[in-house]
């Protein structure tokens, strides 16, 4: 729409037209365009946050790819944060370029983002509404208001469009209920248009979302009515800078309010202006060859024909999405949704992460991280990727120092996952790496703690040490991160922190839970060439004070205590294991054997130490199955004979595999159950055995349905003599002659 205006400061009249688009859409930023270059204004003013100006000039950068987005925060918390995203098909950004390319001043014009964030809905905002596009698509004779608008608006490009666009707005406007806060955003983007004419700006352009555009032409009115509506707005402090952003955050289904169904199919229709369908099909099928389905020119072929036949029948100037998607489905994918699900993720969807210059303002802490990065050679990217390291090499153990420090301040970019690689040792690391674009606001999050990452994670740690609420068990764990991330500089404090805990804490359940972290850090120095001597001395130190005490913790507990405790005597015991110290193991095992025989210990508690002893080979095969004979005697409630068993069995049931003698005293056992008693044993045992691999499952089952497998399998010395009479016996009863 063409409004002039007649300043009294300005002889000549200016010339205003607005441009009324579809936020992330490809048909609107080309129209836009073209509008542009037939316009060719001295000014743009853009629906944006008008306090992030100074940032317009880095988008004319070589090194600012979008998607990218605009992030403001609170400075005081950081936690309060906005985004407004930009693709290369936004055509607010289109308008940003177009401006930097004919050295037109572009500026924001929409509430600034200190008067935006933190700032609660009113009431009457919160009102269920209904998308009033949902109409104009039902009158059209469209079910679906999105792709209405792809049909009508996307899939073309026209810079006259615009004007039918804002009269169908404002016939819209009519009769749709508009929320205070709009009205507010439309005084300021008002009061932002009176500002440009009163600069002297002869043809402004002003770009802004459809449903704005009849705000913001014809008479603007008296500026005293706008200026009402805005007195008395409240103020943040706030910080602006450029981050990256992925087109999977621009999806509606990643709850961004003004997303879109399917940003990677709209970046393939702004960027590929010849021939799109074609070269949009053969991606898919380059997609489905990666995952070795047999894919050939020709079903690119017969999908495209497939795509114009139903664009042709629906009466559509070119296919768009559903059509495409429609022929991909039924040639490419041979009607599986799975590869369609596929499609949709890799390609409509997509995963295109944007990057911004270095000199994009930013905290130091984030400055420190790029530079990092860039050194180690880690790329963020958005999709998630392996990165297998190897600890003896200085570049891959610098990576995992940098991964696990970023973990300690709150930054998840890389996660630890099992390897694939086969390897008994400690010195490698499987991460799996994925940027996301929320990890901008952790890192201003973060910036309190440090301007490094070495330096915050530093003070993070120590912060998180100090509290009183921190448990000896997660002061180890502090102290074992604090080792794999090289913080070498906090060591000696966590030391004498969990030394001065660990003394003035009597909880032998604390004291078991500090123990597994504290060995892990010692074979952690193995390969990182720390020396561990002073954790060496702390571990043993609580190793002494939990054999003195575990007798009296291990006495009359409930079912639930004893869980726990068993869970933590495990933990130990592997650990003390894994350390193959003769003197420490010696002190662990004799503990344990002094409790192995009592009879007010839980029977889990005593299954599970019977098992560790077994398998240590500090009681024989034989002495084992004697104990789990008296544990099943009578005389026992089955609950307790059950709890026994799992306590015994817990971990694997390879033993009961290869000891038959132990098989069939448990079968015995169970065969002599009541009716009672075996519905009262049945949850401890089935959740007992339903741990146990399934091979390991069906073996047992075989074995027990094997005639003979649960008798006795030791040799027995046979007297043969003994055995002819008893034949000679039998013979003369059956009557047979022998």
């Amino acid at each position: 729409m063409t409004v002039a205006l007649e300043p009294p400061n300005i002889k000549t009249a200016t010339e205003t037209r607005v441009y009324g688009i579809r936020h992330h859409g490809p048909g609107s930023a080309r129209s836009l365009r073209a509008a542009l270059d037939e316009f060719v204004p001295d000014a743009i003013l853009i629906e944006g946050p008008s306090d992030a100006d100074p940032l317009v000039a880095l988008a004319a950068s070589e090194h600012m790819h979008p998607p990218v987005a605009l992030l403001a925060y609170s400075t005081a918390a950081p936690s309060n944060a906005a985004f407004w995203p930009f693709a290369v098909f936004s055509p607010e950004w289109q308008a940003i370029t177009w401006a930097a390319a004919h050295n037109v001043t572009a500026t924001f014009c929409d509430l600034p983002a200190s008067q935006t964030i933190g700032v609660k809905p009113a009431e009457d905002e919160r009102r269920e509404q209904g998308d009033p596009l949902v109409r104009l698509a039902a009158a059209a004779g469209y079910d679906d208001a999105e792709r209405w608008w792809d049909a009508i608006v996307e899939s073309t490009s026209d810079a006259e469009s615009f004007d039918a666009i804002t009269e169908a707005m404002a016939s819209l406007r009519e009769t749709s209920y508009i929320d205070s806060r709009t009205l507010q955003r439309e005084a300021y983007m008002r009061q932002t248009l009176r500002k440009a004419v009163k600069a002297g700006s002869q043809r402004i352009a002003v770009v802004c979302g459809a449903w704005h555009a009849p705000a913001l032409t014809g008479t603007l009115g008296p500026a005293t009515a706008d200026a009402r509506l805005l007195k008395g707005l409240p103020k943040t402090k706030t910080s602006l800078t450029w981050v990256p952003w992925t087109h999977s955050r621009l999806a509606s289904r990643s709850g961004y309010g003004a997303g879109i169904t399917s940003p990677g199919w709209y970046h393939h229709l702004f960027t590929e202006t010849e021939h799109p369908i074609v070269r949009w099909l053969t991606k898919v099928a380059r997609v489905l060859r990666a995952e070795d389905l047999p894919v050939s020119s020709a079903h690119v072929i017969e999908s495209v024909r497939l795509t114009e036949t139903l664009a042709a029948m629906r009466s559509r100037p070119l296919a768009g999405l559903s059509e495409v998607t429609e022929a991909t489905r039924a040639v490419l994918c041979d009607g599986d949704d799975v590869l369609l699900a596929l499609i949709t993720n890799k390609l409509v969807v997509g995963e295109k992460l944007g990057s911004v210059p270095d000199e994009t303002p930013t905290v130091p802490l984030d400055a420190d991280l790029r530079a990092r990065a860039r050194t180690l050679r880690l790329k963020q990217t958005p999709s998630a990727t392996k990165l297998d390291l190897d600890l003896r090499k200085s570049n891959d153990l610098a990576k995992s120092q940098l991964l696990h420090r970023l973990l300690l301040i709150g930054i998840g970019w890389g996660t630890i996952t099992d390897s694939e690689v086969r390897s008994t040792g400690t010195f490698r690391e499987t991460w799996t790496l994925e940027w996301q674009p929320e990890f901008s606001v952790s890192v201003v999050e973060a910036a309190m703690w440090g301007t490094t990452v070495e330096a915050a994670a530093e003070a993070k740690i120590l912060d998180r040490a100090h509290k009183d609420d921190t448990t000896l068990g997660e002061l180890t764990n502090l102290l074992e991160r604090a080792l794999i991330a090289d913080l070498a500089s906090v060591l000696p404090q966590l030391l004498k922190t969990v030394e001065t805990t660990a003394a003035l804490d009597h909880d032998v359940a604390h004291l078991l839970a500090a123990v597994p972290p504290l060995t892990r850090t010692m074979r952690y120095g193995d390969v990182r060439g720390t020396d561990t001597a002073a954790i060496t001395h702390v571990a043993d130190s609580l190793l002494v004070r939990i054999c003195a005490g575990l007798g009296s913790a291990v006495g009359n507990l409930d079912d639930d205590s004893a869980s726990t405790l068993r869970t933590l005597i495990d933990d130990t015991h592997a650990s003390v294991m894994t350390r193959d110290d003769a003197t420490t193991s010696d002190r662990w095992m004799t503990a344990l054997e002094s409790i192995s025989h009592r009879s007010d210990v839980h029977g889990l508690l005593v299954g599970r130490i019977v098992r560790l002893l077994r398998d240590a080979g500090r009681i024989s095969e034989s002495d084992s199955a004697t104990r789990l004979s008296h544990a099943l005697s009578i005389g026992a409630e089955p609950a307790a004979k059950a709890a026994w068993v799992e306590g015994f069995l817990a971990g694997g049931g390879l033993l009961l595999v290869h000891d038959r003698e132990l098989l069939r005293l448990l079968d015995d056992w169970l065969a002599s159950l009541g009716g009672q008693d075996f519905i009262d044993a049945l949850p401890l045992l089935r959740r007992t055995f339903g741990s146990f691999e399934t091979g390991e499952r069906h073996a047992i089952g075989q074995a027990v349905r094997s005639p003979g497998t649960t008798q006795r399998n030791s040799v027995q010395q046979v007297d043969r003599e003994r055995g002819r009479i008893a034949m000679q016996a039998v013979a003369q009863i059956l009557g047979v002659q022998k």
